[in-house]
């Protein structure tokens, strides 16, 4: 199976919502819902406990770590490995996330690392700049989305959807972009897609709702949908 992020892609990034059996369930459904649309990639973030019984359970999705750390085996408690997660099953890996924020050098040497382990790099800015600077890192997705939208149930607006599409796309063509912010119902996702976006993901509008399978496949559905219809 391929681990190289395509669009259209999703992200479900259950955060520290979920673990364990629960976790496995919606991992599962994610996994069924990747074999059913073999045209998209689904990735589920998980957290570090759980990649390996993740990984063990499913097949088509690609098993993304919350973080890793730009080190090398050695020295370093509490750290994370690169080469742990990627024995673990972790294909893909979330870096600078605004719960996990990182120094401009952390960030290139862990985008770094994971290049040299073959596990692609979806790295967060919250503005256009910090979108440019790291495309000149040679991230694989860049998420974009302003900190203060993260929850709040308010997607980004199509200016700065287009204006952090482009500004990315001029210097790598080739970097996927994510547009993630306030995404909480499948026609958020599929505005989101719509505008342009390479790829969107969600965390609490799954995990709070009334069956957060149903809203993982609806959310699926509307990204191949908006795809499919914008060609």
């Amino acid at each position: 199976m391929s681990t190289k992020i395509k669009s259209p892609f999703f992200v479900f990034n259950p955060k520290s919502y979920l673990y364990g059996e629960e976790l496995l369930k919606l991992a599962k459904r994610a996994d069924e819902l990747a074999a059913k649309y073999p045209e998209c990639s689904i990735l589920v973030t998980v957290p570090f406990a759980d990649i390996a019984a993740v990984k063990q359970t499913t097949e088509k999705i690609i098993v993304t770590a919350q973080h890793m750390d730009g080190i090398y085996p050695g020295r370093g408690i509490g750290h994370v490995l690169p080469e742990s997660i990627y024995h673990a099953g972790a294909r893909a890996v979330f870096l600078n996330h605004a719960e996990r924020p990182m120094t401009v050098a952390a960030l290139a040497q862990a985008i770094t690392r994971a290049k040299e382990l073959g596990i692609e790099t979806i790295v967060c800015a919250d503005s256009i700049p910090e979108a440019q600077a790291v495309a000149m890192m040679g991230a694989d997705v860049i998420l974009c989305e302003p900190t203060e939208l993260i929850g709040t149930g308010q997607t980004s607006d199509r200016s700065y959807i287009e204006q952090t599409n482009q500004a990315i796309k001029a210097i790598d063509a080739d970097i996927l972009v994510m547009q993630a912010a306030g995404i909480s119902t499948a026609d958020d996702v599929y505005r989101t897609m719509e505008l342009g976006a390479d790829g969107t993901g969600c965390t609490s509008g799954i995990t709070n709702a009334d069956s957060p399978a149903e809203m993982l496949t609806a959310m699926v559905e509307a990204l191949v949908k908006a795809h499919k219809e914008r060609g």
